[in-house]
């Protein structure tokens, strides 16, 4: 299957802001889009899930486009999710996004989110089993269990770090 079209389109995400604009694959910066070993900024800086997203799929072009194979469309959807629950997590529970990284390997994307929280989300520890239907929320964390492997969550002294791996193969 081919990656998802290039215009930036993604299902669902009517609710955010446009993120057609052009993004540079990049692999690590933080939230006000500065990278220690590449003084030139992004052309978008991750601030929202959105432009997590975008930023993401650039990487996943960047690396896999001129590739014999290609993930399939469902793996990368997969991790645009991932992407945007971890995201979404450190913004609205975390103190605000701290940092960003998203790095390719040979089987899939190591996506790492810093935030400014130190406190760490006991669900993120659970089985993945879904909340009841009568609870508002909370689907987050089961699915990023579900979805990524190898979840590392590291306490800073200005927050935490949480690493997911999300295979693409």
């Amino acid at each position: 299957m081919d990656l998802p079209p290039r215009d930036g389109g993604n299902p669902g995400a009517a609710d955010e802001r446009d993120i057609s604009a052009p993004v540079r694959p990049r692999h690590a910066h933080t939230s006000d889009g500065v990278r220690q070993s590449d003084p030139s900024p992004p052309l978008v800086p991750v601030t929202s899930a959105a432009t997590a997203r975008a930023y993401v799929l650039a990487v996943v072009r960047s690396h896999w486009d001129t590739a014999p194979v290609r993930p399939a469309e469902l793996a990368v959807t997969d991790l645009l999710l991932v992407t945007s629950e971890l995201v979404s997590n450190a913004i609205r529970h975390g103190g605000g996004l701290a940092g960003f990284e998203a790095v390719p390997t040979r089987e899939g994307v190591r996506l790492v989110v810093r935030d400014r929280s130190p406190d760490i989300p006991s669900v993120a520890f659970g089985t993945g089993e879904l909340p009841d239907r009568q609870d508002r929320g909370g689907f987050g964390w089961p699915l990023i269990i579900k979805l990524a492997r190898d979840i590392v969550i590291e306490p800073r002294v200005d927050g935490k770090t949480v690493s997911v791996f999300v295979p693409l193969g």
